[in-house]
């Protein structure tokens, strides 16, 4: 992969005191692991309904699940990172995730699958801001830190791509059990590399935010559920307007306590930083606008085009491919140009790529119609996520590495939510499968356009005066 290309470059002026190659293989290994569950699970849904009975509900809810306590806990789990230790806190949260996935694999009923998914997002919860906290811990700021950022970021969007190949090609293949087992032995190797590689950085001290920690897990879960209920029983439905009434109340109360507490689960100082929250706004759209790429594009392939899992796995490789291409020169790109420059130009691009995919049709072939934007969306995602991704840590301080990691995939798992619900409903009124899934093109466009906007706004200032900044002194 692009991101382990990166790892000998970025370490090997490292003192030995620190195996870094080693801290850094260990933290991107995990994070894919949690983000091609993400998306593993998207080519194999029609399986695992015919399997085990599921009914359009609970077939929702095997995905929904995941998402809804992945979401709902990460500020949780990021802030327990830093008040009980990183290494401490990574290590449970594998242990969890895989024990989960294990569950998923086994799993025989309905109310059995929702219930391990969702016991996979309290893994997830805890190991995703803790490999983000671990690189800023490890790695100084400057050149070494920016590499390995521009790895972690590569990784989010790599993960997500190939976690629709990967789950195709097991469910063809094998079963769709498999995309599930596969993490149990890896977190296992993950969880021995950790307890032997990873220094043991000291805790944080300080109390724990109990009133923050709760009204964030609730107001977030809240959100999330009238969120995704959106995307299925739309805007209107009680089960949709009750929740997201009660998470914004909750959130308000959320974040009235954080200005008073002494020692915040979510330090608002963050957002005293135009770049990182401009790079929050922008990751919760950008993330918004690709999950559920993957969402329609693999229905437009088997619905369609007629597609089997593995073929419409297959379908997204140019995309994958392009991006592995292009992640590899981004920090150098970033070095010489800096990292808003390159962020703008890979929102560019992705913009004019799913701008394109408005123009695919069931008439078109998958060469004439889909390859040329799935090329420039490849190329545009290599280039974005890695800059985004240091856009949201920029200048946050050690003690804060945690919240700010954990705003980070905050911010991606509720624009991924978010996006699909929103996208969905914008194409609810199509009559087809094919124009159902080219509205929702033209409102990820939309989307994307909006997130450009923001970037040119909060972020490109900020990092170009922080680069004139330095460069004076």
């Amino acid at each position: 992969m692009a991101e382990f290309a990166l790892i000998h470059d970025i370490t090997r002026r490292r003192p030995r005191t620190l195996r870094t190659g080693m801290v850094l293989a260990i933290v991107l290994v995990s994070y894919f692991m949690i983000v091609l569950d993400n998306s593993i699970i998207f080519t194999g849904l029609p399986q695992i309904q015919a399997d085990m009975g599921l009914s359009p509900a609970g077939l929702a809810w095997a995905q929904n699940a995941y998402t809804l306590v992945f979401g709902g806990l990460l500020l949780l789990g990021a802030r327990a990172g830093d008040l009980l230790g990183r290494r401490r806190m990574f290590v449970i949260g594998l242990v969890l995730f895989g024990l989960a996935s294990f569950l998923v694999g086994t799993a025989q009923s309905e109310m059995w699958i929702i219930a391990a998914r969702a016991f996979q997002g309290i893994g997830a919860a805890i190991v995703a801001p803790a490999s983000l906290a671990l690189i800023t811990a490890t790695f100084p700021a400057g050149r070494e830190r920016t590499r390995a950022v521009a790895a972690y970021g590569t990784t989010a969007g790599i993960g997500a791509s190939l976690g629709l190949v990967v789950g195709g090609a097991l469910a063809s293949a094998v079963s769709w059990r498999a995309g599930f087992f596969i993490n149990v032995p890896l977190a296992i190797i993950l969880i021995l590399a950790a307890c032997k590689h990873l220094p043991a950085f000291d805790a944080h001290e300080g109390r724990f935010d109990l009133t923050g920690a709760v009204s964030s897990t609730l107001g977030m879960g809240a959100l999330v559920y009238g969120i995704i209920n959106a995307g299925e029983q739309g805007w209107a439905d009680p089960l949709t307007t009750w929740p997201l009434a009660i998470g914004a109340a909750v959130l308000i109360v959320f974040v009235v306590n954080e200005r008073t507490a002494k020692q915040p689960i979510l330090p608002l100082r963050l957002f005293a930083s135009a770049e990182r929250s401009g790079a929050a706004v922008v990751r919760l759209l950008f993330a918004g606008t690709m999950i559920a790429f993957f969402f329609f594009t693999t229905q437009f392939f088997q619905g369609v085009y007629g597609w089997t899992p593995l073929q419409a796995g297959l379908g997204f490789l140019p995309m994958s491919l392009v991006q592995f291409v292009s992640s590899l020169f981004v920090s150098r790109l970033t070095r010489r140009f800096g990292n808003a420059p390159v962020l703008v130009v890979g929102l560019t691009l992705v913009a004019v790529g799913m701008a394109w995919m408005t123009q695919l049709t069931a008439e078109a072939s998958f060469m004439a119609g889909a390859v040329g934007p799935l090329v420039l969306l490849g190329l545009g995602q290599g280039l974005a996520f890695g800059p985004l991704t240091a856009a949201g840590i920029a200048g946050a301080h050690a003690e804060d590495a945690g919240a700010a990691s954990g705003l980070v995939n905050t911010a991606h798992q509720l624009g991924s939510t978010l996006g699909v619900a929103i996208l969905t409903a914008f194409a609810a009124g199509a009559i087809t499968l094919e124009q159902q899934v080219i509205d929702a093109y033209l409102g990820s466009t939309v989307m994307l356009v909006i997130a450009l906007i923001v970037a040119l706004i909060l972020i490109f200032p900020a990092d170009i005066a922080r680069r004139k900044e330095v460069s004076t002194v």
